[in-house]
């Protein structure tokens, strides 16, 4: 086999295959998106000044060996846009959209500027619904889906998968229970056919202009579960919460590190005077955070570290009194609701030789707990 040659900032160059070629009048950008499926790569990266790039588990290679600039990922990538996604990056130069190619899949394009120049992200859209046991999340994960009400958190960073959960977790109720499930989206990621459950799938900027107007009309629909792909604005949080409040199932998902920060980020995105109200009404509604980090694994892939809290009645007054330092032993207290703490994950997989001791303690947030769980 030939060596792949190394090139600048150590990212490694993939050619495409003779089985990956594609038809010239494919677009360019069609021909990259098929070297990443082929690959099994996660994102493609189209950034001016660099050779198009993929990523495989977690690391950067090229597969061309030109750079790019922004006129080319303009050309290449606005062809590919939706109407709402073209409008979008006219008028404020960005844009995200799912984009299908027939025989390869679907894609998640965010077209973006920086330094003035088109710049583009695209992540590749699983075909299938992966498990929770495929995911390698912890077992007690699988309790959310059985939750009858409330509102359902999952925070972490960018990349971590949060999408990827919600989307398992609705996959095993829609196996298991008759339930009129409604997904609202930017966009809609992975794709569910109805099962024991009727599944409903909005995407913003297609079916509906924005998340809060998405979710009024969800409300007028007779849905038992919502899921809301992400907590962007306040209109949608306040609206969310109400709707878990009055009985429905809402999960989400927020850009936040840990389940402390999770809470602290819906009433901070209200104004002063309004936050204390939405902690009342959140401390009624919550039933559950649970967070989520990919780490690298000693054999080269990546798996999840979590942290979850089965939300009770401490829980729910320490949000109402806005200590929410007090979270994390809470975790410990509700253990035996199924809660438990980033540290006894993270503890666990290094014991089962997934993850080294050295990576576990830089990603926990309280390594002293993490040292004396592997100590014991």
């Amino acid at each position: 086999m030939d060596r792949q040659p190394d090139i600048e900032h150590g990212v490694r160059e993939l050619r495409p295959g003779r089985e990956t070629q594609i038809s010239p009048h494919t677009s360019r950008l069609d021909q990259w998106l098929a070297t990443l499926t082929k690959h099994t790569g996660s994102d493609l990266l189209l950034i001016p000044g660099a050779p198009a790039c993929i990523r495989l588990e977690g690391e950067l290679r090229a597969i061309d060996s030109e750079t790019l600039d922004g006129p080319e990922i303009e050309a290449a990538v606005v062809p590919a846009l939706t109407p709402h996604g073209l409008e979008q990056y006219r008028e404020m130069q960005i844009a995200d959209c799912s984009y299908r190619v027939a025989g390869v899949g679907r894609f998640r394009i965010n077209l973006h500027r920086e330094r003035s120049l088109a710049a583009a992200a695209i992540r590749a859209l699983p075909a299938r619904i992966p498990s929770l046991s495929e995911l390698r999340l912890p077992t007690a994960v699988e309790a959310l889906s059985g939750l009858p009400r409330g509102l359902v958190l999952v925070g972490g960073p960018a990349g971590s998968g949060k999408s990827t959960t919600l989307a398992a977790l609705i996959d095993l109720i829609n196996q298991r229970e008759a339930r009129h499930i409604i997904t609202i989206e930017d966009p809609v990621e992975y794709e569910h056919i109805h099962g024991h459950s009727l599944v409903e799938q909005v995407e913003v900027g297609v079916d509906a202009p924005d998340f809060p107007t998405a979710l009024r009309a969800a409300l007028r629909q007779a849905p038992d579960i919502i899921v809301v792909g992400e907590m962007r604005d306040p209109e949608t949080m306040r609206i969310a919460v109400a709707a878990a409040e009055t009985g429905h199932l809402v999960l989400s998902t927020l850009h936040t590190t840990d389940v402390a920060n999770t809470v602290s980020r819906i009433s901070d995105s209200f104004a002063l005077e309004r936050q204390n109200t939405i902690r009342q009404e959140l401390a009624m509604a919550l039933a559950a955070v649970l967070t989520q980090i990919l780490l690298p694994t000693r054999n080269g892939g990546r798996i999840p570290a979590a942290e979850l809290l089965m939300v009770g009645y401490g829980a729910r007054q320490h949000i109402r009194r806005n200590s929410l330092q007090h979270l994390q032993q809470e975790i410990t207290i509700t253990r035996n609701k199924g809660s438990f703490s980033l540290e006894e994950c993270l503890g666990r997989l290094v014991k089962q030789g997934h993850i080294e001791r050295e990576d576990a303690l830089v990603y926990a947030n309280h390594p002293d707990d993490l040292n004396s769980l592997l100590k014991s």
